[in-house]
């Protein structure tokens, strides 16, 4: 039978092995004042170190001086230096087993432990299931044990057997957990998810896997499908309440198996943990149909308005000539009857004479119908496509159940209208119908005299997806269509946390310290503008110029980049994958879903993640890999790749590379910068919008963060419509690594006033690239009058009332961000989604306009801010080639049917990039070494610009060769460098 272990290689290493540094070796093993009598009561140098070795083994890790164990050299040679003996008379210690046992009952006396006996078990066994009720990691269950039984003064038995203790306790924990699960089944319940399992007679497809299969890409059909899965579902009926029965993680981990086992994998399991698993798979699949119908409706519905605009726009563009043509005539027309008035001629001669009765007659449908079309509503042009809007339009209302607020709310009304209409048949709505709408719609849906039934529906519709961006509306069930406060902690935590936030929650002091800095910070740069000592900035008239920044990289830079790019290893990416695998450990960052173990075959590992990354699919990489099966990747992918997974193991990469020595050229990872990549998706069945700014094809963006050290420490899918500006500040409070960004490069995509207003409440300073001065003009405390130098700059004044009326909901939902309880992304989205600004918007803006205008001050009186904001996002913009070149199968088109798989698809390809970055700094250092070694020059301020983003020497396509990945390397596991090359300054 297979071993079945509870820790990784490294994880024993780490929790029963003797630390290596310095600081752990004084911590834990100083020979105490207390315990030197005891020592020196020893007979013979022998006996005196092995004693003493006994005491600092059983205080750390805790299990003693073992029988047949080898003590480290360093340890020995650090005990024996405090006592002054040599670590060499250990080898005469203890030839007598009786004398060890003696000395280990003495010191076990003498620290007040006592030994672990059978009676000790069942503790133990409750303390490892309490801690499973929360995680799947064993790491964390072994040091629950461990942690207990240290403080229970306890000699640690074996680890085998701690583990053992683990493994039954985790088992303990699931059985736990899922009896609980299924004690609130109904018969009923029990029936119908038992039934998911068992596969149609005709299609051979198994009601589970067809609740799996929905398409992400916006259309009628999709939206049907996703509505009918959702009421399958439905009818089911578990309660979500089920969940809180049991640890939020544990839960978690129900569902993660629920999602991804195949129904002949469920099958095989116990009756009990297969119908808990379905039970919590039911649960949260219910919540995420729910989104997925809402996210599609919205797409359908705001696609809907799209086109209407742009057919507004085509029309527009259609009548050019003609408005040219009429305004002429009109012209004349004006210019005929100014003659007559002032000749004293009859007005309607002069004006058959000079322009025609019968062709001034003529224009004037043409002149209605243009005048009809520069005063539409595109709720006009939106109603026209009334047809598409019933496709999917009633079966969305009917499938949820709105709240709002105010029971008498007016959109939950029109949709009761909606609703009763569509049952009944009837085609009129009533004249006194609820008009949530806005005066220009409700015009155009009363226009003629009665309501529009076409427009009031297109209309209510509208609405719904509006307020439910905001939080306005919301629906039960969901995830992410909760009501707006939901998202936000109680106040009370809130109020907890507000102390520990890195601004003064008081707003008068704090309103009065922002308008003095920058009523002084005004004056001070108006003086400077008058005496032109800004470099690079001048005011001429009313206009603002900023000369552009140039290149800052010293030619000689590039040769040296060139040199030692032309002497890297060459080296298969396979290859590179595994060393990096060896070197940082990130494989264990990988554990199965189900039961935490790490994989046991790395080679199948790593192929799969390079099928993300390369966007080659697991088929193709079977095709063209050695010795690895589809059926191997297709398991791996599905047990052990999740976002979750990669960003542990991104963790790894990160984290060695700023470790290696070259890195600190770069940077210290205080600053960063992000910006968005666009990747086209396939025509036809994959998630994907329309953005006419990459062009008329589909595809999404994947917006990355990158350190200064180069490192892409965050990166998320996001739609390639979708403004950049909410997840500028989703990298910086959700990463996860030890990168920490106090400073923050972004472009102008991803500046905007709220942004500015949370990064400088989150602690951050947020340095966008600004280049649209002219339109964004300076906010003030204290009005033109006071700057008259700086008139052409200033705007409105900062509103500093609806600052004081918000400011404990800001001061809220920045501790709310800071807790993790809820992304920046996520509240920035609803807050721009309310047709007219809320309070809690307004006064984020206004917030947000202070921070702006005293960062734009900063832009303007340094040029060396703008060089550094353009050089840190530069490092992203480069990033973004290895990327291209990374991500090379299937001509670069994210083909997925669905966003997860996209997204999945997007964070391989951010860790192999982490990863070839990792090697290509590692190897980078020892080129610099060589060449240094050499007598060619490779000063540290021209390194400081050469980026370890190339990949010429990588072979990134063709066989993946998984075996021996190794050969080639030195005793120390490194590749020779590709040497031979010209001196530096023979290098183009």
């Amino acid at each position: 039978m297979a071993r079945r272990d509870l820790l990784t290689g490294d994880e024993r290493r780490a929790l029963f092995g003797v630390p290596l540094d310095r600081a752990s070796l004084a911590k834990f093993y100083t020979v105490m004042p207390e315990h030197r009598s005891l020592i020196e009561a020893r007979r013979g140098d022998a006996n005196r170190l092995g004693f003493a070795l006994h005491l600092a083994l059983l205080q750390y890790p805790g299990f003693g001086l073992r029988h047949d164990e080898v003590v480290p050299d360093f340890l020995a040679h650090y005990i024996a230096d405090q006592l002054g003996l040599r670590s060499s008379t250990l080898a005469g210690y203890a030839h007598r087993a009786q004398t060890r046992l003696e000395h280990a009952w003495e010191a076990m006396g003498s620290l007040g432990l006592r030994g672990f006996e059978p009676g000790d078990v069942g503790r133990a066994l409750d303390v490892a299931t309490e801690a499973a009720r929360g995680t799947e990691r064993g790491m964390a269950i072994a040091t629950a044990i461990i942690d207990d039984l240290r403080a229970g003064r306890i000699v640690l038995p074996a680890p085998a057997r701690i583990e053992r203790i683990g493994i039954a306790g985790r088992a303990r924990a699931r059985k736990l957990a899922a009896d609980i699960v299924v004690a609130a089944l109904t018969p009923g319940q029990v029936g119908a998810l038992d039934a998911l399992l068992v596969a149609d007679q005709k299609s051979g497809v198994t009601p589970l896997a067809w609740l799996r299969d929905t398409g992400d890409s916006p259309s009628a059909r999709n939206l049907a499908g996703i509505l009918a899965r959702l009421s399958y579902v439905r009818g089911i009926g578990i309660d979500a309440r089920v969940a809180e029965s049991i640890h939020e993680r544990r839960f978690r981990q129900l569902v993660r198996e629920g999602a991804v086992a195949p129904a002949f994998l469920l099958s095989d399991y116990s009756l009990r943990r297969r119908r808990a698993t379905l039970a919590a798979a039911m649960i949260d699949l219910e919540a995420r149909l729910a989104d997925a119908a809402i996210e599609m409706f919205a797409k359908q519905t705001g696609l809907l308005f799209a086109k209407a605009r742009a057919s507004q726009k085509r029309r527009y563009e259609a009548t050019t000539k003609d408005v040219g043509r009429l305004m002429r005539m009109f012209g004349s027309t004006i210019g005929t009857l100014r003659v007559a008035r002032e000749d004293g001629l009859d007005p309607w001669s002069a004006l058959e004479t000079g322009v025609g009765w019968d062709r001034l007659m003529g224009v004037a449908d043409e002149v209605s119908a243009i005048a009809d079309l520069a005063r539409d509503e595109p709720l006009v042009r939106a109603s026209d496509k009334y047809m598409t809007l019933r496709r999917y339009a009633p079966a969305f209302l009917d499938a949820f159940r709105f709240k709002a607020t105010g029971s008498r709310d007016g959109v939950l009304a029109a949709v009761k209208l909606v609703r009763e209409l569509n049952a009944t048949g009837k085609r009129e709505v009533p004249i006194d119908a609820p008009m949530p709408f806005p005066k220009s719609w409700k015009a155009a849906i009363t226009e003629g005299g009665s309501i529009d039934r076409r427009r009031y529906e297109t209309a209510t519709v509208a609405m719904v997806r509006e307020r439910l961006g905001s939080g306005d509306l919301w629906v039960e069930g969901t995830r992410d269509h909760l009501r707006f406060d939901a998202y936000l902690l109680p106040r009370s935590e809130a109020a907890a946390i507000a102390g520990n936030l890195p601004f003064d929650t008081d707003v008068d002091r704090y309103l009065d310290g922002r308008a003095k800095l920058l009523d002084w910070r005004l004056r001070r740069f108006g003086n400077a503008l008058k005496r032109g000592t800004l470099d690079g900035v001048e005011l001429r008239g009313n206009e603002l110029r900023v000369t552009p920044v140039a290149a800052t990289t010293p030619a000689a830079a590039d040769q040296l980049d060139a040199l030692v790019d032309r002497i890297m290893p060459k080296v298969r990416i396979t290859e590179l994958l595994a060393e990096v695998a060896r070197r940082t450990g990130f494989v264990s960052a990988f554990p199965e879903l189900r039961s935490g173990r790490t994989h046991p075959n790395p080679e199948a590992l790593l192929a799969a993640i390079l099928a993300d990354a390369t966007n080659l699919g697991i088929e193709r990489m079977a095709n063209a890999s050695q010795g690895i099966s589809y059926a191997q990747l297709a398991w791996t992918h599905s047990w052990y790749l999740s976002d979750e997974n990669y960003a542990g193991a991104l963790r790894h990469l990160i984290d060695a590379q700023a470790a290696l020595p070259l890195t600190r050229l770069w940077g210290d990872g205080t600053t960063s910068s992000s910006d968005g990549q666009f990747f086209r998706s396939g025509r036809r069945g994959s998630a994907g919008s329309v953005n006419l700014h990459y062009g008329s094809e589909p595809g999404q963006k994947i917006y990355t963060h990158v350190a200064d050290t180069y490192a892409p420490f965050h990166a998320r899918l996001i739609s390639a419509t979708a403004a950049e500006a909410p997840y500028v500040l989703n990298g910086l409070v959700a990463h996860g690594t030890g990168i920490e960004p106090a400073t923050h490069y972004a472009d102008t995509g991803g500046s905007s006033d709220h942004v500015f207003s949370l990064a400088h409440l989150l602690g951050f300073r947020f340095v966008p690239r600004l280049r649209d001065l002219a339109d964004r003009k300076l906010g003030t405390f204290e009005g033109q009058s006071r700057y008259p130098s700086l008139a052409p700059l200033i705007g409105r004044p900062i509103n500093t009332s609806v600052i004081r009326e918000s400011w404990d909901e800001l001061v809220r939902l920045a501790a709310s961000i800071k807790a993790h309880a809820v992304l920046p992304s996520v509240m920035l989205k609803k807050l721009a989604a309310h047709r007219r600004q809320n309070r809690l918007d307004f006064a984020l803006q206004e917030v947000g306009r202070i921070e702006r205008a005293l960062f734009t001050i900063d832009w303007l009186e340094s040029k060396q801010l703008r060089q550094q904001c353009q050089a840190g996002l530069n490092k992203g913009e480069a990033r973004h080639f290895l990327a291209q070149a990374v991500f090379a199968h299937k001509q670069g088109r994210l083909r997925d049917r669905t966003f997860e798989d996209q997204a999945l698809k997007a964070s391989g390809l951010n860790f192999v990039t982490a990863a070839i970055i990792y090697w290509n700094t590692l190897y980078m250092g020892r080129a610099v070494d060589h060449l240094r070694r050499s007598g060619e020059p490779a000063p540290n301020e021209l390194l400081a610009h050469v980026a370890p983003l190339g990949w010429r020497h990588i072979s990134l396509t063709g066989d993946y060769l998984w075996q021996n990945t190794g050969h080639g390397v030195d005793n120390d596991g490194f590749r020779p460098l590709n040497l031979g090359v010209e001196p530096i300054d023979q290098v183009a």
